[in-house]
């Protein structure tokens, strides 16, 4: 099993804007240094506890910090840019990293973003599959371009001049395109078997439960079945909140401590998802009341915290509950402590994934 991890990135609205910036920037340097495969980077425009406002621009700050990790968007809101724009960025992007980028994409699931790019009250869905049409279009198609949609008509007919190169658009580094990844919160989710028709990796939320992980290799399955193709495990990437520490104490207090900044993430998520008629996103199944989906059930329910032996014991309970998957994606949290956090990535890396496999193969052999 891989590991990766993923940073939407949340921090205290109260904390130095520049400092927090320079922290995440921190946190993928670290995980390039510890192994760790691939880093994903949230973005919100109007968000002050999620303040990356740009993706892609501040992967591009990593370009020269990182070596081997794959860096990726997580994710390029779709329907708050223009196609076009986003599909000559990324492809940029791609150049600068030679082939160490990950397409993430999405609709947005900030409703004060949908808001401000006055698309809270339209067809998001249709939005983003138009979008990334288009720019699978653009990248795959020569000029003039000419792409008619019900939301963006891409043109350069009228002033392509091609012996100086306008009106052209940069290809990807990688061909066709750079891996294309789609994050999961819904149960037995219909657009999953789409992605894994289409060819694109699977990401399972980390705020979501175990029981709702479980649904998505299926539908992920059978959308690869359904074009030919071999499923993968491999392929299948899942999301976790996780903190390793030395001692038992400071894990339960640093981890699940309601005054933590584990405890402070997902706070925060709930009262954008509640308040958006979303709670639904927490439950186990739906039969669970909603007065029970209590900040303290959710973070007890979904962080893994301890020393390294519990840690690696609850990674094996958890992976049994949802299957078997390629690639566990540590959620990346604020730095409430800087030296627990960085320790916590180490731990992980060093001592927590080497026993989680040795764990795996010898299952396996035994089986």
């Amino acid at each position: 099993m891989d590991y990766s991890t993923f940073m939407m990135p949340l921090h205290d609205m109260e904390r130095d804007y520049t400092k927090v910036l320079k922290e995440d920037r921190e946190a993928v340097i670290l995980a390039d240094k510890l192994g760790f495969k691939e880093a994903y980077i949230g973005e919100h425009v109007s968000d002050r506890t999620e303040p990356v406002t740009s993706c892609t621009l501040f992967l591009a700050t990593l370009m020269d910090a990182t070596q081997n990790i794959k860096l990726g968007s997580g994710t390029v809101n779709l329907p708050n840019n223009h196609p076009a724009q986003v599909a000559a960025e990324v492809a940029m992007l791609d150049h600068l990293l030679e082939g160490r980028f990950m397409f993430g994409i999405g609709p947005g699931g900030l409703r004060s973003d949908m808001e401000v790019f006055e698309n809270i009250d339209r067809d998001r869905a249709a939005m983003f599959i138009e979008s990334i049409e288009h720019i699978l279009a653009i990248w795959a198609g020569e000029p003039p371009y000419n792409l008619k949609g019900e939301f963006w008509n891409i043109s350069t007919e009228r002033t392509l001049v091609p012996e100086v190169g306008q009106g052209i658009f940069v290809k990807p580094y990688q061909q066709p395109h750079p891996p294309i990844v789609v994050t999961t919160i819904a149960p037995n989710s219909k657009g999953l078997m789409k992605t894994a028709e289409r060819g694109w990796l699977p990401l399972s939320s980390s705020f979501v439960q175990p029981e709702i992980v479980a649904t998505h290799w299926p539908m992920y399955a059978r959308g690869r079945r359904n074009v030919g193709a071999v499923p993968s495990t491999s392929e299948w990437r899942v999301g976790k909140s996780i903190f390793v520490a030395d001692d038992e104490v400071t894990a339960r207090s640093y981890g699940k401590g309601l005054d933590g900044p584990y405890a402070h993430y997902f706070k925060t998520i709930m009262g954008k998802l509640v308040s958006a008629g979303r709670i639904g996103t927490f439950k186990a199944d739906r039969s669970m009341l909603d007065e029970d989906v209590t900040l303290e059930w959710v973070v007890d329910s979904l962080v893994i915290a301890g020393t390294v032996n519990s840690v690696v014991d609850q990674i094996l309970a958890f992976r049994e509950r949802t299957g078997d998957f390629g690639q566990l994606v540590y959620c990346g949290h604020d730095w409430l402590d800087a030296d627990l956090g960085k320790r916590s990535m180490q731990l992980f890396a060093e001592e927590v994934m080497p026993r989680v496999n040795a764990a795996i193969r010898e299952s396996a052999a035994a089986e």
